[in-house]
């Protein structure tokens, strides 16, 4: 029952995560494009206005207008959007809590990487979190921070260096999770930390009487800008843990740092069309470009050895199974088959099964069987991906494959045996 009810916990919080990441995100882009895009004003305008914009939305007009500091005196009616941060984290650190702490063994520990014990690993993932922010947050307050392009240039250094460090420490999941993680703590207390309380002082001022200091708004808006530029790559690191090519390699550190730069080129299209109209179609070649590294770092060296450095048994171009025409037929099954077999019934098949074996497991991970032969080949391209190209499988290699399983599997991949490949 426990197991049950901490699944469909996990898909709660993650779902409330999502959601709450979405409201962060949308105000986020939105008031970044409605700054960036504000003319001067038209007429006569009001004191301390240093720009407008007119908007349509939804069948009626909106007439915006900024006060570069403060308006002259306090409105009645503030609306301030902080919760929708507040709340991302929250869920985000409970679901963090939920998947990766909980269930240390399978996510975050690689026994191959650094053997740590469960509590010593979540105790280092928690200190990575809060040590992000203090180390940032001491970069943004040192003299850079009166040069934006010298800062960006450290601080970018500095995440794919954290990203280095959790890559020596967790496992590849862990690790990218654990980047993403730092970056979306960062990104929070931005906003708890600096732009809240930077705004709420300027209200203080206004309600005394007293001149609000520019500096305030203007270290708020340097953070924001940060967020602004932080969010694609932190969206990419949180999809990751999904996809094994992007986490489960040894450049996955390089990975997260060529994101972050698709991630700023992206945003500088996108903050350049709003602030004067141009459109920098070059940003986008860049950012494919960027992607292709991506992509070939994925495979790079690769965990996959070569076909045909490896001495194939006999019998290896025996006729192939098929399973297509009809699953109760007797198979006649190769000995690079038959070896495959072996290796995923004793390796996956503890969790893969319809009743699976592993203790906290209710049922095969994503409805994914690896109990039969059957089953073996009907997803043998997935095994590919997570167990030979990639060493995500199993998690933190809790049930021990071997190097030579591995290369078993994958010269089984490699004769074609089954119907894997239609």
């Amino acid at each position: 029952m426990w197991t049950y009810f901490a699944e469909w916990l996990q898909f709660g919080v993650r779902w409330l995560h999502v959601v709450t990441a979405i409201a962060w995100i949308g105000s986020s882009f939105y008031f970044i494009a409605l700054d960036l895009g504000l003319r001067k004003p038209r007429g006569a305008p009001l004191v301390g206005v240093g720009g407008e914009a007119w908007q349509v939305h939804g069948g009626g007009f909106y007439h915006i207008q900024k006060y570069m500091v403060a308006p002259p005196h306090m409105p009645e009616d503030l609306t301030w959007f902080k919760w929708e941060s507040y709340f991302t984290w929250l869920s985000g650190f409970a679901l963090l809590f939920l998947v990766y702490y909980i269930g240390a063994d399978l996510y975050l520990i690689d026994p191959s990487v650094a053997d740590l014990p469960a509590w010593g690993a979540s105790l280092i993932g928690i200190l990575g979190l809060g040590l992000g922010w203090v180390v940032y947050d001491a970069i943004c307050k040192s003299p850079l921070k009166s040069n934006d392009s010298a800062l960006l240039g450290v601080l970018f250094v500095y995440v794919v260096a954290a990203s280095f460090v959790f890559s020596q420490l967790f496992s590849g999941r862990g690790a990218m999770l654990h980047t993403g993680a730092m970056i979306a703590t960062i990104m929070t207390a931005n906003v708890a930390m600096l732009i809240i309380p930077n705004q709420k002082i300027v209200v203080a001022d206004l309600k005394a009487g007293r001149t609000p200091d520019p500096r305030l708004g203007a270290a708020a808006k340097q953070r924001s800008l940060h967020n602004n530029y932080l969010t694609l790559p932190v969206i990419f690191l949180m999809l990751s843990n999904h996809y094994p090519l992007a986490f489960a390699t040894q450049w996955n550190w390089a990975i997260a740092g060529l994101v972050l730069l698709i991630g700023a080129v992206v945003r500088h299209f996108f903050n350049t069309m709003h602030r004067t109209g141009r459109q920098l179609w070059w940003c986008w070649a860049v950012a494919g470009l960027l992607f292709a590294a991506v992509i070939t770092l994925s495979g790079a060296p690769g965990w996959r050895a070569a076909p045909g450095t490896q001495a194939e048994p006999a019998g290896a171009s025996e006729a192939g199974l098929d399973f297509a025409a009809d699953p109760q037929v007797a198979l006649a099954r190769s000995p690079l088959f038959t070896e495959a077999e072996s290796i995923v019934q004793s390796r996956c098949s503890m969790c893969h099964a319809r009743a699976p074996l592993w203790p906290g497991i209710g049922h095969a991970p994503k409805a994914i069987l690896l109990e039969t032969g059957r089953d073996i080949v009907l997803n043998a391209a997935l095994i590919d991906r997570q167990a030979v190209r990639s060493h995500a499988m199993p998690p933190g290699n809790v049930t021990g494959l071997e190097p030579e399983e591995r290369l078993a599997l994958a010269r089984w991949i490699e004769s074609g045996d089954g119907t894997w490949r239609r």
